[in-house]
């Protein structure tokens, strides 16, 4: 199998998420900054990672929290200075770390310079860097809604048109039909690769071609009358035109990592931009197992999970990308916290074991794990007291509309348990005021739980999830088969158990988990030894609430 395996720094690392307004504030302005980063670059090394990916740093009115970029070239004020970036780049290296950048180019700041002078006339040479068209009767150009408002469009004066933007009204959507636009961001990606930077993730990248002409949705109408149509924006043929153009001129030649986050693809879909043939991109993250407990209207509709359903999903993905390439994780700064989501906080002894089965059910299987902030502490979800404590966008705009319709009650029980926010309070370094995050004011409230889970806590307790992911990270880094071995499901029908195999050269490890708070019973005890466990006893063939095991079989 050794001879068809494509080897890559990428597929063999872990990579740390950063969000670097939550993660460390050097100057007491209560805002993360990238010195702050730069001071923590021990920490990080310690945990085994291979690589860093920052949200975006760039300069942004912060509408969307820096998605909204207004100067793809230059640092965000709060965050420092680019003398301050290539330090950090600079520490990171010399570390053996990779830093993979966050790129949006869906959209720009509706105070981009771009934009600035595209709404100035119908004849500006910026003009057709966006998406403007007529109303129709007065209205907007189409029904389609926005991920954040009501309307994807928003009407402009000064030039009696409108613009699409299917995020903020502040997040106008690039017309990437347009060369120049591409010519331009391909060739800001450049400098950024020429300055060092290993690679990108890419926001929602697989939302950058529209349907020709623009055509209305035909799904339900929201409340207030738009339909959300990714069938005239997600996936297009034209997306993979561009894709391919960009790892042409971009990517082709240079040893770099390339992700795209690509909402509504279906593992099919997934395959198609990773696909070695043409290798537009080289992961995808996929929303199927994100949405596993959201209703028919959203991710807002809160439904139960069910297990047999993320085996399924998980299965999928794992084998529609065999010859491709996963991305393996459970949260990020759009997701609440996966022990307050999967696992459980019912006790302190359960969330540790809870937040340490996921990472074995997660980062051991066949993909690159990646690991948001906090994750290796166990960090939960927050107690937000009401509407004030919330600062993200996506949040205040739900919330907004609920109220309208007097469903303030329902919006915000929705909002604490899968708001963007659980994710982006501050990272807990102590059990001092405020976390140890800043000496300031803190931008986002702290979890009040910091008083016990933090770093420092951590480091001084042997069991803890900190130490177990350092393990776990090392078992992965250590096995060929744990990073290229085949993917196998086993306990299909278990009701509690997710487990699978990964096999490579005469070698199998065995991975079981059980996801439930009840004990299970495994249908058959896995062969070989027990190299890996949360718990000390791992024998016989119950599994305890939210064990995990891992076995190894002695090579034929």
């Amino acid at each position: 199998m050794d001879s068809v395996i494509e080897q890559a720094w990428w597929k063999e690392c872990a990579v740390y998420q950063i969000y670097p307004r939550s993660f460390f504030d050097s100057n007491g302005d209560g805002i993360g900054d990238l010195n702050g980063i730069t001071q923590k670059l021990d920490y990080i090394a310690s945990l085994g990672v291979g690589a860093v990916w920052l949200n975006p740093v760039y300069d942004s009115p912060n509408d969307d929290m820096g998605y909204d970029i207004s100067n793809y070239e230059a640092i965000m004020r709060e965050f420092g200075t680019m003398a301050d970036f290539d330090a950090l780049l600079a520490g990171l290296h010399a570390r053996g770390l990779r830093l993979i950048m966050d790129l949006v180019v869906n959209h720009s700041s509706d105070e981009h310079v771009w934009f600035v002078e595209s709404r100035k006339s119908k004849d500006n040479p910026y003009r057709d860097f966006y998406i403007w068209r007529d109303g129709k009767d007065g209205k907007e150009p189409n029904n389609w809604a926005s991920f954040f408002t009501p309307s994807a469009w928003k009407y402009d004066e000064t030039t009696d048109q409108w613009y699409l933007h299917l995020f903020s009204e502040k997040q106008p959507d690039l017309n990437w039909q347009n060369p120049a636009v591409r010519a331009e961001v391909y060739a800001m990606m450049n400098r950024w690769f020429d300055r060092g930077v290993d690679g990108f993730r890419m926001d929602v990248i697989n939302l950058i071609a529209k349907a020709e002409g623009l055509p209305d949705g035909s799904g339900t109408p929201s409340p207030e009358g738009y339909v959300f149509a990714p069938e005239h924006f997600a996936d297009l043929p034209a997306a993979h035109d561009y894709l391919r153009e960009m790892r042409r001129t971009c990517f082709a030649g240079r040893d770099c990592m390339c992700v795209g986050e690509t909402p509504f693809s279906s593992s099919a879909t997934g395959f198609s931009y990773v696909d070695p043939a043409h290798r537009e991109l080289d992961m995808v993250f996929s929303f199927d197992l994100m949405d596993i407990d959201s209703g028919k209207s959203g991710k807002w509709e809160i439904v139960p999970w069910n297990l047999s359903r993320m085996k399924a999903i998980i299965e999928d993905w794992q084998t529609a990308l065999a010859t491709g390439w996963n991305s393996l994780f459970w949260s990020n700064h759009d997701q609440p916290r996966p022990v307050s989501r999967f696992g459980s906080t019912s006790s302190e002894e359960l969330r540790v074991r809870s937040a340490k089965m996921l990472g074995v059910a997660m980062h051991l299987l066949r993909g690159t794990p990646f690991i948001y902030q906090g994750e290796e502490l166990g960090m939960t979800n927050v107690p937000f007291r009401d509407i004030s404590d919330i600062r993200d966008l996506e949040s205040l705009n739900f919330y907004r509309l609920a109220a309208a319709r007097g469903e303030e009650q329902k919006a915000w029980s929705a909002i604490l348990q899968k708001g963007r926010d659980n994710a982006r309070v501050p990272m807990q370094w102590s059990a001092t005021e405020n976390a140890g995050f800043t000496t300031g004011t803190p931008w986002l409230m702290v979890n009040p739980n910091h008083e016990h889970i933090n770093v420092n806590a951590a480091e001084q307790d042997v069991e803890s999830v900190l130490h177990f992911y350092r393990k776990l990270l090392r078992l992965r880094a250590d096995s060929r088969t744990l990073i290229y071995g085949d993917f196998a499901l086993i306990e299909r029908e278990h009701p509690q158990v997710f487990g699978y195999t990964r096999s490579l050269d005469g070698e199998t490890y065995t991975i079981v988990c059980n996801m439930s708070g009840m004990s299970a019973l495994l249908s058959v005890v896995p062969n070989g030894d027990c190299v890996f466990s949360n718990l000390t006893d791992h024998s016989g063939s119950t599994l305890q609430p939210y064990e995990a095991r891992v076995y190894r079989n002695n090579r034929n």
